[in-house]
C-alpha cells in the first residue's frame, strides 16, 4: 500500500464507533470481557492439545492451529481498541496500519482453508478410517500447515504489494485497519481494487467452501450407511466445525461479496465485528462444549490443579 499524492499521508485516523463517552464505557467492557474469554479459551485449546497424550491426534493438531490464528485476529485488533475508546485522537501510524491488514488477510486466508484441512481430515476419519494413519500421518499434517500460510501469503498478501493504492484521504469509517475500508480512502477509481479484491474473495472463501460441503456431503452419505447407534458419535465429531464454518464464512462472506456500496458503511464496520471479534471467541467454547475428548480433558486439568491446591495448603 503506497500513498503517491503530493501530501505524503504518515497516519490514520480511525473514526471508531462513536464518540460518546458513555457508549465507549459499555463499549471497552464489553470487548474487554470478549478479548479475555478469547484468549483465556484459546490459550487452553492448545494447553489442553499439548499436556494430554490423548489429544495429540491430527484433529487436535489443527484446533490447536486455529486456536493459535484466532488469537493472531483478536490480539491485532482488540487491544488497539480498547485503547481508542478513551481516545479522543484515534491515530495509527501507516507502518501500523499496514502490518494491521497484512496480519489480518493473512489469518483470513489460513483460517479459511484450514477449515477445508480440518474437514478433509474428518473425511478421511469417517469414509477411510482404515487408511487414515497413512494418510494423516504426521508428516502430512506438518506440509498441509505449511501449505496453508504459505498460499494464504501468496494469494492474499502478495497481489496487494503489487496494485498500490494512491490514498489522498486519512479519516477510516472503521475500528481497524481493514482492506475494504482502506481502498475507500483512494483518490482514483477503485474498480480495478474492488475486481481485485473480489476475485482474491472468491478463491480463499468460495473454493474452501465448496471442498468442505463437498467432503461433508461424502460424510453424510457415510454416516447414513452406520447402524443407528454409530451415528450419533459419528456425527458429533463434526458439529463442531461445521457451527464454526458456518458462523466464520457466512459473515465474512456477507462482508466481501456485499454490494460496493456497503464499504465502509457502519453496515460494514458491524458485519466484521463477527469474524474479527466474536468468531475467534465462540470457537472454543464451541470445541469444548461439543467434544468430549476435550472436555475430559479439561476436567481432568482441573482436577489437577485442584489438588495441586490442596497439597500446597
Amino acid at each position: 500500500m503506497e500513498s503517491k499524492n503530493q501530501t505524503i499521508i504518515t497516519e490514520f485516523i480511525l473514526l471508531g464507533f462513536t464518540m460518546n463517552m458513555k457508549i465507549n464505557i459499555g463499549l471497552f467492557i464489553l470487548f474487554l470481557v470478549i478479548y479475555i474469554v478469547t484468549t483465556v479459551g484459546n490459550c487452553l485449546i492448545i494447553l489442553m492439545v499439548i499436556i494430554n497424550p490423548k489429544l495429540h491426534k491430527p484433529m487436535y493438531f489443527f484446533l490447536c492451529m486455529l486456536s493459535i490464528l484466532d488469537l493472531c485476529y483478536s490480539s491485532t485488533v482488540l487491544p488497539r481498541l480498547l485503547t481508542d475508546l478513551f481516545s479522543s485522537e484515534r491515530t495509527i501510524s501507516r507502518l501500523a496500519c499496514c502490518i494491521q491488514i497484512y496480519v489480518i488477510l493473512q489469518v483470513e486466508g489460513s483460517e479459511c482453508q484450514l477449515l477445508a484441512v480440518m474437514a478433509y481430515d474428518r473425511y478421511i476419519a469417517i469414509c477411510r478410517p482404515l487408511h487414515y494413519s497413512i494418510i494423516m500421518r504426521w508428516s502430512i499434517c506438518y506440509r498441509l500447515t505449511s501449505l496453508v500460510l504459505f498460499s494464504s501469503f501468496m494469494l492474499c498478501i502478495f497481489p496487494s504489494l503489487f496494485s498500490p493504492l494512491i490514498i489522498c484521504y486519512n479519516q477510516i469509517n472503521h475500528f481497524m485497519c481493514e482492506m475494504l475500508a482502506i481502498i475507500k480512502l483512494s483518490c482514483e477509481s477503485i474498480s480495478s481494487h474492488e475486481n481485485l479484491v473480489f476475485f482474491i474473495s472468491f478463491i480463499t472463501l468460495l473454493i474452501p467452501l465448496m471442498l468442505i460441503l463437498l467432503s461433508y456431503g461424502f460424510i453424510i452419505s457415510s454416516v447414513l450407511k452406520i447402524r443407528s447407534a454409530g451415528r450419533s458419535k459419528a456425527f458429533s465429531t463434526c458439529t463442531s466445525h461445521l457451527a464454526v464454518v458456518a458462523l466464520y464464512f457466512g459473515t465474512v462472506m456477507l462482508m466481501y461479496f456485499g454490494p460496493s456500496s456497503m464499504y465502509s458503511t457502519d453496515q460494514e464496520k458491524y458485519s466484521s465485528i463477527f469474524y474479527v471479534i466474536v468468531s475467534p471467541m465462540l470457537n472454543p467454547l464451541i470445541y469444548s462444549l461439543n467434544n468430549r475428548d476435550v472436555k475430559e480433558s479439561f476436567k481432568k486439568f482441573l482436577m489437577n490443579l485442584t489438588q495441586q491446591g490442596l497439597t500446597l495448603e
